[in-house]
């Protein structure tokens, strides 16, 4: 008789070494791996896509410290959980409180929360599928690390597929035989949690031919129904069709992905924070006014929730959609990005150093620094780059009429360094 919990419980990793992925976390040289040989357990905040181990590491780590283990889900649970979670935590040792999609807690209940972190009565691992920059009060969030959790890649998700038919007392019991994999990972969408119990249910299905293939999983998993899934892979799927109308200039398919996420329940905050995102990452100084708007609209719903708010989304959407676009400013910063992460930090010319002693002025601080302003157009030409980079364009306007103001502008100022 095997045990009736679902597969993905029963695979649960007991160790570090067992967890599937997250290398840069739980690895043999992982930041929670070290710190877990040192006995050190901070607060922390597991940030990233369902089913990618969220759960998985928090309950390692109780495995791992042997501390008091009490999980909640911020769906069920509120404040009178949470101190009564605490209450008990002052009468014994340390507890380890795992709080499932943080991000739906309230700025009261998570406030709840800040004193019992603070003194050590507990400590606080929070799960979440939202960045926490947005969802988490700055107060909680500053007594907590974040950790990025990354989806899993194909060569891990079939380990975990091969672990699963290797290992599990119910599936060894019958020769099963992974032919194809594409379609148990397609429907899925990454999510292992969605895979393993995906597996399952196709091993259930199957009787006497027990070869695993794309046709067979297909067939069995046609009972899913392709409704709008706000937890799920739909949720995902359907917001970046909605992105990708807006970013193609259809708000015609944009209002009808917005209505998709509308009639599914889909959190008014969070559609009104991807729109502000795209203002500045698709549209940019091609029309500044895009964000002076989408920053609106994500005040306004906030104010104003359900059912009103689907009236200023949708003006929102269809301004964004029909606005010029440009991702200059997206380009500019990511070539940023790679560029401090090749060259690592190069030093500050010191004509742009700050010489607040006379020994920072002798040693040359801001010495033969340009004020702008005391010349002629308020522009002085002089090098701001690390003399590494002197000359490298990182910002490029598109062309379109306001970026091409712009172009001109610069080209009267730098064209003969960054070729304007």
């Amino acid at each position: 008789m095997f045990h009736s919990s679902p597969l993905a419980e029963r695979l649960r990793p007991q160790g570090l070494d067992e967890v599937i992925g997250q290398t840069h976390l739980v690895g043999k040289n992982g930041v929670l791996t070290k710190s877990l040989a040192k006995k050190i357990v901070p607060s922390m905040i597991f940030w990233g896509l369902p089913g990618i181990g969220k759960t998985t590491i928090a309950y390692v780590i109780a495995q791992e410290t042997e501390l008091p283990f009490v999980s909640l889900s911020a769906i069920s649970s509120g404040v009178k959980e949470v101190r009564e979670v605490i209450e008990k935590s002052k009468s014994r040792s340390k507890t380890l409180l795992f709080i499932d999609e943080i991000h739906r807690f309230s700025k009261s209940q998570q406030d709840a929360l800040l004193g019992a972190v603070e003194k050590g009565w507990v400590t606080l691992i929070g799960a979440t599928t939202e960045n926490p920059s947005f969802e988490v009060n700055a107060a909680l969030l500053s007594r907590c690390q974040v950790y990025k959790l990354y989806p899993l890649s194909e060569s891990e998700l079939i380990s975990l597929l091969t672990m699963a038919l290797e290992k599990d007392e119910k599936l060894k019991s019958k020769p099963f035989e992974l032919k194809e994999h594409q379609a148990l990972l397609r429907i899925s969408g990454g999510d292992a949690r969605k895979l393993l119990n995906l597996l399952e249910l196709v091993t259930d299905s199957l009787e006497n031919d027990l070869v695993i293939t794309d046709e067979k999983v297909t067939e069995i998993a046609q009972q899913r129904i392709a409704i709008y899934d706000k937890t799920g892979e739909q949720h995902y799927d359907i917001i970046s069709a909605f992105i990708k109308s807006i970013r193609g200039s259809d708000p015609n398919a944009a209002l009808y992905w917005l209505a998709r996420m509308v009639e599914g329940g889909e959190d008014v905050k969070f559609i009104a924070r991807r729109l502000l995102i795209l203002a500045s990452e698709d549209i940019g100084n091609a029309n500044p006014t895009a964000m002076v708007i989408a920053n609106n609209c994500f005040q306004a719903v906030n104010v104003i929730g359900y059912p009103e708010s689907d009236i200023i989304l949708a003006q929102c959407v269809t301004y964004l959609a029909c606005s010029a676009k440009s991702n200059a400013s997206y380009v500019g910063i990511r070539e940023a990005q790679k560029l401090v992460r090749e060259k690592g930090d190069l030093p500050v010319p010191l004509p742009l150093r700050n010489a607040p002693t006379a020994l920072m002025k002798k040693e040359g601080y801001g010495k033969n620094y340009l004020y702008s302003h005391n010349f002629e157009g308020n522009f002085a030409f002089q090098e701001f780059m690390p003399s590494e980079l002197a000359g490298t364009k990182l910002y490029d306007p598109q062309r379109n009429a306001r970026e091409e103001e712009m172009r001109k502008q610069l080209r009267l100022w730098w064209n003969e360094k960054y070729g304007y």
